[in-house]
């Protein structure tokens, strides 16, 4: 359990990065399906981080939530965006704008043509 929990830790710090070498990092993490529980977690997190700190970078969750919706694969877009609504901090509703202007959910799951 103490390794899931340093792998979570280290999500919660590249999202917190987000540099090109992080970015490439949890690119690698999307290709495993097998890690999207610690992927979320590191999510959970990093969020978590950000509603307790003393000031509240929105630009930055809004641009990582942005940055999730375009790299994320399908089959994760409606749990990242599960995660931004779980909560209506501030925090969450950033990194939900970003999710929602990147329009991931959207590409995975068009609407129907009726």
């Amino acid at each position: 359990m103490p390794q899931t929990q340093t792998s979570s830790d280290s999500i919660a710090d590249k999202l917190g990065g987000l540099n090109e070498t992080d970015k490439s990092y949890l690119q690698l993490l999307f290709e495993n399906p097998n890690l999207d529980d610690i992927l979320f977690v590191g999510i959970a997190i990093y969020l978590d981080r950000a509603s307790a700190a003393r000031f509240l970078n929105t630009l930055k969750l809004e641009r990582c939530g942005e940055w999730l919706g375009n790299a994320a694969p399908a089959r994760l877009q409606i749990r990242l965006m599960e995660a931004a609504r779980s909560s209506q901090h501030p925090a969450y509703l950033a990194l939900r704008d970003g999710l929602v202007r990147s329009g991931g959910l959207e590409r995975a799951y068009p609407k129907a043509a009726v």
